[in-house]
């Protein structure tokens, strides 16, 4: 039948299997290429296109199927279609000729140049090409299965098992890296924020709490006239009530509660005694993802941390879980940050009570934070003893000077930029200067 046609009929028929061999190609690529999310998201939003090319990759190895059996169809027609047009200009010496030529042509016009094409443009090429797709796959539906059938019983002989499909699942650490890859799609706000949340799960009420050093309570003993002064100064809406000492509390008030009382001329400690909620106490160690529910069902904006012995440890409050997410606040939260200060030598004077977290947080620094959560406490665990004033170390590449001690404490140390950005980065290295 082709020594029937004249030699321009099968250049022509040539250039359009060549051009088919491509489309078959290409489709692969381009299908494989598709971002699943993007097309679940345009699939929803009924696109077509995306609903179609979802069809067909329900089932990716029908697809495959599909496409490798047309592909090598119509590739087996080109080369026949080759030889014949080789052997009309040349002669049967040219079957090598024609090899070379027709590998050359194929892998630059069938294979490289659509697949590169469809990598791109995964999009572009993949829609339309559903159109023809979808349609093959319902004719050559018998050719497929049987194809298929055997492929996967040839699998299941090497133990691999077909049916076992790769859920699009993403764990948080590529969903972590999805986010800071989505570029100016998602403002650098939001992806702080997004971020954040993903990392609570990561932090505990431990990191975030005010220590029970500085927590700052009614103690129901003290004279009257002293607990009308400290809520009078208080500078917060909730606070902890306890009697004789910091770890019998007894509850929490709130100020509202007290205003009230006070505008009605009833304000007595009787009175204030009636207006306390029963505490709310969470273990250490809770993650402030599961607090952050435990909050939400317990409608409690305020929690005391306490240890395995029930002893009181600190305080934490919705606000700072919050604050973790959104960040401070306040514009500037180095500012506001009353264990650090600034000094005209580019020094910092930093109390030894201050939180390692609110430290890197504030002044983007690097010190480790997988053990104790102060500055005091870390910079004990460093040199495993009580050291005197004038005791030098460095920690992440800053080098730190512990200026007073005092009860077995560190309360103020003067901490120098850090000599090497590198070794800011890397895990704590302590030497002596």
């Amino acid at each position: 039948m082709l020594n029937e046609l004249s030699l321009s009929a099968l250049f022509i028929i040539f250039i359009i299997l060549i051009l088919i061999s491509g489309f078959f190609s290409g489709s692969e690529t381009s299908l494989m290429s598709l971002n699943r999310y993007r097309l679940r998201h345009l699939a929803k939003d009924e696109h077509h296109g995306a609903m179609r090319a979802q069809r067909l990759l329900e089932q990716p190895d029908r697809l495959i199927g599909l496409i490798l059996i047309c592909n090598n169809a119509v590739n087996i027609m080109i080369t026949l279609l080759a030889a014949v047009i080789m052997i009309r200009l040349f002669g049967e010496l040219s079957v090598i000729t024609s090899t070379a030529i027709l590998t050359v042509i194929m892998v630059m016009f069938a294979e490289v140049t659509p697949k590169t094409l469809a990598a791109l443009r995964p999009e572009r090429f993949a829609m339309p090409a559903t159109l023809i797709l979808l349609p093959l796959m319902k004719l050559a539906f018998p050719v497929v299965w049987l194809v298929n059938h055997f492929t996967n019983g040839l699998l299941k002989l090497l133990k691999i098992d077909v049916d076992q499909s790769d859920p699009l699942h993403l764990t948080q650490d590529e969903l972590r890296t999805v986010v800071l890859e989505s570029g100016s799609l998602i403002p650098m706000a939001h992806q702080d924020m997004l971020l954040s949340i993903l990392g609570l799960e990561e932090v505990t009420v431990d990191d975030i709490m005010v220590p029970r050093g500085e927590l700052i309570g009614i103690n129901i003993d003290d004279d009257w006239d002293e607990i009308i002064e400290l809520l009078q100064n208080a500078q917060h809406t909730r606070l902890p009530v306890f009697k004789g000492d910091i770890d019998n509390i007894v509850g929490i008030v709130h100020l509202r509660r007290i205003l009230k009382l006070h505008t009605q001329s009833d304000f007595t400690k009787e009175n204030l005694i009636k207006t306390i909620r029963e505490p709310y106490f969470v273990p250490e160690g809770t993650s402030l993802n599961t607090q952050l529910l435990n909050f939400q069902r317990a409608k409690r904006r305020i929690a005391l941390v306490v240890n395995e012995y029930g002893e009181l440890q600190g305080l934490v409050t919705l606000e700072d879980i919050l604050e973790e997410i959104v960040g401070e606040f306040t514009s500037d939260p180095a500012n506001n940050f009353q264990d650090v200060h600034p000094q005209d030598d580019g020094t910092w004077l930093v109390d030894g009570s201050a939180n390692i977290r609110e430290l890197n947080k504030s002044l983007d620094w690097k010190l480790p934070t997988d053990g104790p959560k102060t500055l005091n406490g870390l910079l004990l665990e460093q040199l495993e003893t009580i050291p005197e004033s004038g005791t030098s170390l460095k920690i992440a590449g800053h080098p730190i000077e512990i200026l007073q001690s005092h009860e077995n404490a560190i309360k103020t140390v003067r901490i120098y930029p850090c000599l090497d950005k590198e070794i800011e980065s890397e895990a704590s290295d302590t030497v002596n200067l």
